[in-house]
């Protein structure tokens, strides 16, 4: 008889499958920013037009995704340098109101995602 009890190699796998639905989203999400909320910062605010939009499509084109700035495979946050200038992008995830954090950012009935475009100085 199998054991009702969850194994660590369930625990793991688990985690896997939710790592890989939230890296679905976001990156479905940054491809498309309006299926969500896109805050910049004032340091971005200030950019020219062409120099915001420049770095928009950075963020959206961005895949240089690596251990050391995706520990979590989840595909949330990245860095881009333009014009001699670093800048670090941010998704996070809310609930419906946009008051409080979600309670399962894999499941997107339940989650609404903000990305935040900053200077690295601004973080």
């Amino acid at each position: 008889m199998r054991s009702l009890a969850m194994t660590s190699a369930d625990y793991e796998q688990k985690a896997v499958d939710k790592a890989a639905a939230i890296r679905t989203l976001n990156d479905a999400f940054r491809r498309n920013p309006t299926a969500g909320r896109v805050v910049i910062t004032p340091g971005v605010s200030a950019l020219p037009h062409d120099q915001r939009l420049a770095m928009l499509m950075a963020v959206v084109g961005f895949d240089d995704f690596n251990a050391g700035n995706d520990p979590y495979n989840e595909h949330d946050f990245g860095a881009i340098e333009q014009d001699g200038v670093s800048y670090f992008w941010k998704i996070d995830y809310y609930d419906h109101d946009y008051d409080m954090g979600s309670p399962d950012p894999a499941n997107p009935h339940v989650t609404r995602r903000v990305l935040t475009i900053m200077r690295a100085d601004e973080y």
